[in-house]
């Protein structure tokens, strides 16, 4: 694959966790900054749209809305 696949796909992993739950991107902002995280609503959609964020960024919102597991069977 090539790097925007990669990247299309890591956010693709993120924005499908976030639908599962129902959760936009002030609920988001609302859930990370509780654990100490403090992004604003329009960066983070910035941020998961270029799909180049690291991955402590992806276990923090992962663990912001509860997802203890992520299935990576589709990735090709």
């Amino acid at each position: 694959m090539t790097d925007k696949e990669w990247k299309d796909y890591a956010k693709g992993l993120i924005k499908g966790e976030l639908a599962k739950r129902n959760i936009n991107f002030v609920m988001l902002a609302d859930k990370l900054s509780q654990m100490g995280v403090h992004e604003s609503p329009q960066n983070l959609s910035n941020k998961i749209a270029r799909g180049s964020f690291n991955a402590v960024f992806m276990l923090q919102v992962f663990a912001a809305i509860e997802c203890k597991s992520v299935d990576l069977r589709d990735f090709t």
